[in-house]
């Protein structure tokens, strides 16, 4: 697909237009279709922005560009009592006006399902499937990583949710391969099957302890050809048990707390079999109903590649979002990231991540956006190293 480039004046006498309408406001959801006992919403989302190193490369290989970016989306719903069914399409296409080679369309399809056959047992199904085109940080200054993914997953609840006990089982199936002309990246195709059981504790109305068991087996699809074995074997199993805390959404403090043991088993003989304490978290304080702080943090073991074995991660963010009034709102976020890489340069990066943001609800079904990130990444390996700043303007638009 080779979409043709907006006329940037146009664009411009329409931002410039918008602006300065009238704040006579009443902000709300956007407006469906009715289809029947079915609901339609469509979105459009018109973003334009710069990036001055829109593949995060090193100095002085950057490369920068204005970058039109839009995304029409689709959602229909279903309710049956208690049941509830989506299915959504997003299509985001990305027009590079100094580089249209790195031109790309995306799409995104996902399929969700919750159903409560009685108080003590519900089911949550998701399907999806994602075609996507990405030139940060891509394998090749060439070409840009292009991979498709499908996956299929279920989670099972026993237990009435008020009880003093519940259990969830959950099962799920993701596909990866990737579309890359000739050779490139097809070392990173993969399988991965995960399989997972969790039991929840009553402690308070509002707390539950958890203890977690989950096992992950990666099976990667190798290369059929004469220089095959040069590629490291990556197939391996991960078992990960976790103790923690849930926190309910009703109350101030939402979200889950949990540590543990991780441990990755290489299926390959002599290759070293890494386990750590990991953990995980993800909190969202919320001391007014219209303003929340979100705190993330991770340690644990991510997949490597045909340069390393495996990666250590550490992660930490921290963001808000306040709504400062019925038609303007702010998000703040950071996160740092550190990767220790199992190879021959023992390659370790630090990175970090910025952003801003300010939405304003011109009408309910029109909103402005003005955006900035910027990410920084400090390695070990020069050629590693990079700055990334994005400015962005858009307007989303609904029914």
């Amino acid at each position: 697909m080779n979409p043709m480039p907006v006329n940037l004046r146009q664009r411009h006498l329409l931002v410039a237009a918008l602006v300065i309408l009238p704040v006579q406001v009443l902000a709300g959801n956007p407006a469906d279709i009715r289809l029947g006992g079915m609901s339609l919403t469509p979105t459009l989302r018109l973003t334009e922005a710069y990036d001055d190193n829109f593949r995060e490369t090193a100095a002085p290989n950057e490369a920068s560009s204005w970058i039109t970016t839009i995304e029409p989306a689709f959602e229909l719903a279903a309710e049956d009592r208690l049941n509830i069914y989506r299915l959504r399409y997003a299509l985001e296409s990305d027009i590079y006006h100094s580089s249209h080679g790195n031109d790309n369309t995306d799409h995104h399809l996902d399929a969700n399902a919750h159903l409560e056959f009685s108080s003590r047992h519900r089911l949550d199904l998701n399907a999806g499937y994602d075609r996507v085109e990405s030139a940060a940080d891509a394998t090749s200054l060439a070409e840009n990583d292009k991979y498709h993914t499908s996956n299929v997953g279920a989670v099972y609840g026993l237990g009435i949710e008020s009880a003093t006990m519940q259990l969830e089982l959950a099962v799920d199936q993701e596909r990866k391969r990737y579309d890359n002309r000739g050779t490139l990246n097809q070392d990173k195709d993969r399988d991965t099957r995960s399989l997972g059981a969790t039991a929840f504790y009553r402690l308070a109305p509002k707390t539950r302890a958890l203890f977690e068991v989950s096992l992950t087996e990666f099976d990667y699809v190798r290369l059929r050809s004469v220089d095959s074995s040069t590629l490291r074997s990556l197939d391996s199993v991960n078992h990960s048990y976790f103790a923690g805390l849930a926190f309910d959404a009703t109350a101030k403090t939402s979200g889950t707390l949990k540590i543990g043991h991780e441990k990755k088993d290489f299926d390959a003989p002599g290759e070293r079999d890494p386990s750590l304490t990991a953990w995980h978290a993800d909190l969202t304080w919320k001391p007014r109903t219209y303003s929340a702080f979100r705190l993330t943090a991770r340690h644990g073991i991510n997949e490597g590649s045909n340069e390393e074995q495996f990666i250590e991660n550490r992660t930490a963010g921290l963001a808000w979002s306040h709504k400062w009034s019925s038609f303007f709102s702010s998000d703040l976020g950071y996160v740092r990231s550190k990767m220790n890489y199992d190879n021959a340069a023992n390659r370790e990066d630090i990175t970090d991540s910025y952003r801003v943001g300010l939405t304003w609800d011109v009408r309910r079904w029109l909103s402005l956006e003005l955006g900035y990130r910027y990410r920084e990444r400090d390695s070990n390996v020069a050629l590693e190293n990079f700055e990334r700043s994005l400015y962005s303007a858009g307007l989303k638009l609904s029914l």
